[in-house]
Formats: C-alpha cells, sequence, structure tokens
C-alpha cells in the first residue's frame, strides 16, 4: 500500500556546493557557556558516528548521556572495519576532487541518493582526515611522510586513507580519545552495557529513552531534549553477516514503531570479499577487506567441477571473470557488481575446490611484482587472520572468498538535518538511509560515519535546540511510564512463551528465507514466499520459542529473543520493498530486470525515488510514502564499469 504524503527533505536551495555552507549560516545557534548546559542530548551508540557526535558535543559544552551495549565504546562495530576511509585529498594528482568523489558516489549508488546529502559528504571527506591526523590516527605514510592512498572498488584514483588493515579501528581509537577526554570533564556520561528499548515522545517529539542495564536486568528512563540514533545497520537479519552477533536493528526498529518512517529496507549490500560459510556452527562470517582487490586477481577455474588445487591449475586454465567482463575496472569494480559476478561463477559450477560457494582471490603476481615484504606491509594483519580461519598461507595459496551479507544502505528516513519523521529524533551513521543510495561504494563507511559525527550532528542538532521552545520534561513525565510498560509488557511476553525452540534455531531459519529469497538475486515468486514463510515463522516464534533465566539479570537469550522479533518485522518489510521496487539497481538485483548480458536494468520512470514506509500496527501491511529524486547536477544514465 502507498500513499502521497509530501516527505519534506528540507535540502537548502542556491547551488549544490553552496548549500552546507549557506544552510549553517541560515540556521540558528545555541550560545556558548550556560545556554548550553541546559540541554541534554542522548547519544545511543558509540561507533564513530555516535561516539563522534557524543565527544564533539561535549566539548562544545552540551550535556551527553552516551549509551553502548558493549561494556566499553572501543567495542562499537566501526573497530571491524579494515580497508581505509575516503577523503577527495587529490594528494596523488591523479584528478580527483570534491566533484569526482560526489560523482562517484551518486553512480555507484546506482542514482538512488540524495544530490545534497552526497555532496556534503565529499565536502567535509577533507576536514575528516585533517581532524583524525590530529588526533593521532597512524595512517600509512609514503616514504617521505606523506599521507598514503590506495584504491577501492568503483572508482579510478587512489583517495582511500589507511592504517593497514585495521582502519576502522584506529579510527574509533581516535574517537575514543576524544570521548574519553569529555567523560573526564563531565561533559559525557557513559553508559556501557545499556541497551535502548524504546523512545519516548512527548507532544510528538524525541524526548528520552526506555533503556535495560544489561547486567542487572533493571529498566530505566532517560530524559533528554533531543535524542540521536547512531546504533549501524541491520544486516544480521541473515543470521550469517560479518557484522558482530551483537549487532542488532532494535533501537531504529523501536522508533519506527513510534513514528520514524524506515526507508529502503531492501537496499542491502553483499560484500564480494568474505570468507567462505563453512558449516552449520558458526554464528557469523569474517570479512577481508575490500582493499585486497587492489593487489589480488579474482578467478575460477575455466572447467566447471574443478577439483584440484589452485597451485594444481595452470594460468591458461584460470579464468579472471572480473578483468574480462569489465576491462575498464577490472578486479576494482564495485562491491554488488563483484558479489553478483562470483554468484554467477559458482552457480555455473565454476569455483574453489573447498567448497562450491567460494572463488580465488590471487596475490602470486603481486608479490612478484612488488615482493612479499611490500605485500606484507599493506595486508599483513589479514593474511594473519585469514591463515588463523582456514589453514592456508596466503603467501602462498590464493584466498577463498565468496559474497556475505556486510552493510545496510537502508535506515531511518531522515532529511537533510539527519532528523527522522519525528520531531527531536536524529539518526547518523549506517541507521539512517541518506548517502549511499543502493550500493555504498568501499571505504565510504568510515566517511559517513565521521563526517556525521564530528560535523554534521553538532550542528543540526544546535539548530533544532535553538529552535524548538521545548518545555521541560523529566521521567515522571506520564509518557515515560506509559512507554515503560509497554517494554516490560514484551519482556513479559517473550518469558512467558515457554516453548522448545532456541532463539538461534529461529533466526536461522529467517536468515535462511533471508539468503534464498533477499538475498543477491530476487524474483517476484521468491519474494512473495519470504513474505508467507516469514509470516509463518513469526507465529512460530511467539507460540515456540523457549527462553531460560528471568528479566533480573544478566540474560543474553532474552537480548537475542527481544532483537529477534525486531528482525521478524524488519525482514518481511525487506521483502516487501523488494517486492514492489520493480527494477534492478545496486545491491537490488531483480532477476526479471536484467540487461541482455546480465547488468541490473533500472526503471528511472517509475522508481528514482526513495521509499519511506510507515509502520501500522503489528500483524498490520505497512504504508509506502515516497520522496522523489531529483538529479540536477548529474545526469542519469546507465552505470557501467566495462
Amino acid at each position: 500500500m502507498s500513499t502521497n504524503r509530501k516527505l519534506d527533505a528540507k535540502i537548502p536551495g542556491g547551488p549544490l556546493a553552496l548549500k552546507w555552507e549557506r544552510h549553517k549560516m541560515d540556521n540558528p545557534l545555541v550560545a556558548p557557556g550556560g545556554n548550553r548546559r541546559k540541554f541534554t542530548v542522548i547519544v545511543v551508540g558509540t561507533g564513530l558516528a555516535g561516539g563522534g557526535a557524543a565527544a564533539t558535543m561535549g566539548e562544545l559544552g552540551y550535556n551527553v548521556l552516551n549509551f553502548c551495549i558493549q561494556d566499553t565504546p572501543r567495542r562499537a562495530h566501526s573497530v571491524a572495519a579494515q580497508g581505509g576511509i575516503n577523503a577527495a585529498k587529490d594528494y596523488q594528482n591523479d584528478g580527483d576532487s570534491i566533484e569526482r568523489l560526489f560523482y562517484d558516489t551518486i553512480k555507484g549508488g546506482d542514482y538512488r541518493s540524495r544530490e545534497a546529502n552526497v555532496y556534503r559528504l565529499a565536502e567535509l571527506s577533507t576536514g575528516i582526515i585533517d581532524q583524525c591526523v590530529a588526533m593521532g590516527v597512524p595512517f600509512a605514510r609514503e616514504y617521505g611522510g606523506t599521507l598514503a592512498n590506495r584504491s577501492f572498488g568503483g572508482v579510478q584514483v587512489s583517495r582511500t586513507f589507511y592504517a593497514r588493515g585495521q582502519t576502522g579501528q584506529q579510527l574509533l581509537l581516535g574517537v575514543y580519545s576524544a570521548l574519553s577526554r569529555q567523560v573526564q570533564a563531565g561533559t559525557v556520561k557513559m553508559f556501557p552495557r545499556y541497551e535502548m528499548l524504546d523512545l519516548v515522545l512527548v507532544d510528538g517529539r524525541a524526548r528520552g529513552i526506555i533503556a535495560r542495564d544489561l547486567t542487572t536486568g533493571e529498566i530505566k528512563r532517560y530524559a533528554a531534549d533531543a535524542v540521536v540514533l547512531a546504533t549501524g545497520g541491520y544486516s544480521p537479519v541473515y543470521y550469517l553477516s560479518t557484522n558482530a552477533v551483537n549487532c542488532n536493528a532494535t533501537a531504529i526498529w523501536r522508533a519506527h514503531r513510534r513514528g520514524a518512517l524506515f526507508s529502503n529496507p531492501c537496499y542491502t549490500q553483499i560484500h564480494p570479499t568474505a570468507v567462505p560459510h563453512m558449516g552449520d556452527y558458526q554464528s557469523k562470517l569474517s570479512l577481508m577487506s575490500e582493499s585486497l582487490r587492489n593487489d589480488g586477481r579474482v578467478w575460477v577455474p575455466k572447467k566447471p567441477g574443478e577439483t584440484r588445487r589452485p597451485s594444481d591449475i595452470p594460468e591458461a586454465e584460470r579464468d579472471y571473470y572480473l578483468e574480462r567482463r569489465y576491462p575498464a575496472f577490472g578486479n576494482l569494480v564495485p562491491r554488488d557488481i563483484a558479489a553478483r559476478a562470483a554468484k554467477v561463477e559458482c552457480d555455473a559450477g565454476k569455483h574453489a575446490y573447498m567448497s562450491p560457494y567460494s572463488v580465488y582471490l590471487d596475490f602470486g603476481d603481486a608479490i612478484q611484482r612488488l615482493g612479499r615484504d611490500v605485500v606484507a606491509d599493506r595486508y599483513g594483519n589479514l593474511f594473519s587472520m585469514y591463515e588463523e580461519i582456514i589453514g592456508d598461507n596466503p603467501y602462498q595459496v590464493p584466498m577463498m572468498i565468496y559474497p556475505a551479507p556486510h552493510y545496510t544502505m537502508g535506515g531511518l528516513w531522515v532529511d537533510y538535518n539527519l532528523q527522522a519523521t519525528i520531531e527531536g529524533l536524529f539518526v547518523a551513521g549506517e541507521a539512517n538511509f541518506s548517502d549511499h543510495g543502493a550500493n555504498r561504494l568501499g571505504a565510504s563507511a568510515l566517511m559517513q560515519g565521521l563526517a556525521d559525527g564530528y560535523f554534521v550532528v553538532p550542528r543540526v542538532v544546535a539548530s533544532y535546540l535553538a529552535g524548538a521552545k521545548l518545555q521541560a520534561v523529566k521521567t515522571d513525565h506520564p509518557a515515560f511510564a506509559a512507554v515503560e510498560n509497554d517494554v516490560r509488557g514484551l519482556i513479559g511476553r517473550l518469558l512467558a512463551i515457554k516453548g522448545h525452540r532456541t532463539v538461534r534455531e529461529i533466526h536461522w531459519d529467517l536468515g535462511r528465507i533471508m539468503w534464498d529469497k533477499v538475498g543477491m538475486a530476487r524474483d517476484a515468486a521468491g519474494l512473495k514466499e519470504a513474505i508467507a514463510r516469514i509470516g509463518e515463522l513469526r507465529g512460530q516464534f511467539w507460540h515456540e520459542l523457549a527462553l531460560s533465566g528471568t528479566d533480573a539479570d544478566l540474560n543474553k537469550q532474552l537480548e537475542q529473543a527481544a532483537r529477534l522479533a525486531d528482525y521478524l518485522e524488519l525482514g518481511e518489510l525487506m521483502a516487501r520493498d523488494a517486492l514492489m521496487r520493480e527494477e534492478s539497481c545496486g545491491g537490488h538485483f531483480r532477476n526479471e530486470h536484467q540487461t541482455p548480458d546480465g547488468e541490473a536494468k533500472r526503471d528511472d520512470a517509475n522508481f528514482c525515488f526513495v521509499s519511506a514506509w510507515e509502520y501500522t500496527g503489528e500483524n498490520r501491511e505497512p504504508v509506502m510514502h515516497r520522496e522523489h529524486l531529483a538529479f540536477e547536477n548529474v545526469e542519469l544514465k546507465t552505470r557501467s564499469y566495462k
């Protein structure tokens, strides 16, 4: 079901390159000193977006309450990003610019992202690097001391700054140091091992949250003048993904149930270079950074059903299929294209020897050309991690890789100010939909997280606080009691089921439905089947779930059950969104909509819009709204990397 509800993105007027600067000048500020200390802001999440926003707003003088589900902010999932962070510095003088980064991101997203937001992201990228260097992030450097760059998929310039294969960890440590400074100064109060379970609205505005202390089970109320959600994406809906098991969608989904529209849920990224799935015992998949495709060559045996080890297959019997199909970009095509190409080869019976769901990533040529020491300096920790998991030495034997659920481009709908359809609720980083369209280019997640956290959120929240004329609200307000009762009711309902199936068993069933029917390739019949089967599985969940323990203590099963309840609703919405979108674009590939040579076929006449879904109640069909996408600075054309 869809309606014509108008979504105001609040995009500033004027030339694209001047929108952000003019917007900052045209919107009010909160004066420093005592004026800022009057305001309290809740930030949920301590990754690059959440931690960066909390640290920056604390530095500016606001009172910040910062929540994370981990035992320390340093364990936020930004730590797992490996390959690098994009910025249009053009240190190599190879033709990069803010405009080119903007264009590459729009094109990489298959023309399904908002121009103004993407340009702001490209514009802010240069300042991110300066800030991180000033904070001590140990980016790789050239022999002369200048910062090094490498390339990532979907671009023809070197703009990715990196710290070996642990860029996310190093950037997060920079955020953590800034955050710790504000905790010590008393402007930020940290709440580790707390999970947000619901959003509190007063007079239609976000004014607080209900959270659970994960160690004691206590349900607590927290009030604020604005709420920022920076809780990451939702790829664990597939059960097996490159995300940590603790990653979840509960914060944004509970906000969605309170009235925040959810946009583009079907836009999920299947990363092309993960360690293949090896058995049903696994709880997650391990990522091998896309940066490896700078020097590694992807290939499969030319003969279907080949069982020989890669070292026994001569060069003439190898198919370097990305180089063959995409000569202009070769192994550096965008993630969605590389992932689908691997699936096509494996489906044809051409795969690595160990698994029918794996291809080779070979560094033999790079080691011969550059030397083992250079390759080790660039990727050594990734090689060590691979050898620890698989047992093969990548310096001697090609890696085996296969696509895996990774990043989610969908999320809560936000306007140019990163404000959701609930006033006072701001959404940053992967939790929102705003920047990546139908496919995220590699090394852009860290860029968006830090741009939102360091630069955008502090400015737009200040504008909101300066003009909102908020009434004082405390946690004894009736709205807090009502939402807390809802939270307690859900927990009680879960514990009362007393069935015979574990959370893991039911989540595994959901994940297989999602991977098979809402994964790398989709079709109408499969999506309709997924919607029906998820509905049946949701009914089974509420009758057959088995939980041990109580709500008055540390209870991981209870945590996971509540998150799975959200995934069962979100998974169905993802399938509905994919069924509605009768086109192929980016990570959303419909088998019915492809070119004769198997590439994605968009339908700009009918689907050049952002879908924004409204929650209408449990077991009720959601309502879809549209935000039309206008392209005034780039030409809508077929995305080609050949």
